[in-house]
């Protein structure tokens, strides 16, 4: 017999919920169009299916026959469908290795996206300097990273993506240091107490070489592993913090930027995978989540 599955299926939901108003909401279709389907199935069948009152629905003992088989069928497809659909979200884990202001001042989006749009997918966060993911990455910690460069460990690199460019930035609170509105030359600046991050940095690597290049000894007064901490120290007075400018914030009304007749060099903020390991899938559709610079 020619019947159109489309009918079993709207016979299966006004069986199942014995109610035409129903069926017509869970189905996306107006009550008529429930009832005309209803209709022209017992036409094909040649039986009556329901037996209609003003107040209630009931299966005839022809349509408790058909219903008997129709719902392991209309399960068994809609348990397909189900699989299928399972199929095709993303699973498994995302393994990343950032340092706390990466992760805080600009993953923090990108992860609360991700996670939103997969939500099937463990994300596991390991936190190390620039230089110390370089470290996670290749003992296979990590699938990715995302850390500044330039970066001493990771010249051997080939596969990266530059996600961001920014500029590093000395901020000093002008009620403690007599901050003027003209530039101020390096050799100024270095009469101040600098604070910045600790040696183990890729800052501390690329601000130890610029000022080298000067001819000029860069001796920090105050070396840490927190830009945070650093911003803190600043705004109570104790020196010039040098941070990456997009860490700055409205927040930081006490706290000023030390313009310079020579800015430092811009910088980047890379995304890296193994050299020699493909990434996971959840680790391709991350990385996909960020524009090429």
């Amino acid at each position: 017999m020619d019947v159109n599955l489309e009918l079993y299926k709207v016979f299966y939901y006004v069986a199942s919920t014995l109610s035409f108003s129903e069926a017509s909401r869970q189905l996306f279709i107006s009550q008529s169009a429930v009832s005309q389907s209803v209709k022209t199935l017992e036409k094909k069948l040649n039986h009556p299916l329901f037996i209609r009152s003003t107040k209630k629905v009931s299966l005839t003992p022809e349509g408790e026959i058909l219903f008997s088989h129709v719902k392991p069928a209309m399960e068994l497809l809609n348990g397909g469908e189900a699989l299928l659909s399972n199929a095709n979200a993303l699973n498994g884990q995302l393994r990343i290795g950032a340092s706390d202001t990466i992760c805080r001042y600009f993953l923090i989006d990108y992860l609360r996206r991700f996670h939103q749009d997969h939500p099937n997918v463990r994300i596991k966060v390991t936190n190390s300097t620039s230089i110390g993911c370089v470290d996670l990455l290749e003992n296979r910690q990590v699938d990715l990273i995302v850390c500044n460069f330039p970066n001493s460990r990771l010249y051997g690199h080939t596969r990266m993506k530059t996600v961001k460019e920014f500029e590093d930035v000395f901020v000093a609170n002008p009620t403690c240091f007599p901050i003027e509105e003209k530039p101020m030359e390096l050799k100024q600046l270095l009469d101040f107490p600098i604070l910045m991050l600790s040696s183990k940095s890729t800052t501390s690597e690329y601000l130890h070489r610029f000022f080298a290049a000067q001819g000029m000894n860069l001796a920090p007064e105050i070396e840490l592993n927190s830009n945070d901490l650093l911003i803190d120290l600043a705004r109570i007075g104790l020196g010039f913090a040098c941070v990456p400018d997009y860490m700055l914030t409205d927040r930081e009304k006490n706290l000023v930027r030390v313009n310079l007749t020579q800015p430092l060099p811009r910088r980047r903020m890379v995304l890296v995978p193994h050299p020699s390991v493909p990434l996971p899938q959840a680790a391709e559709r991350f990385v996909e989540y960020f524009p090429e610079i």
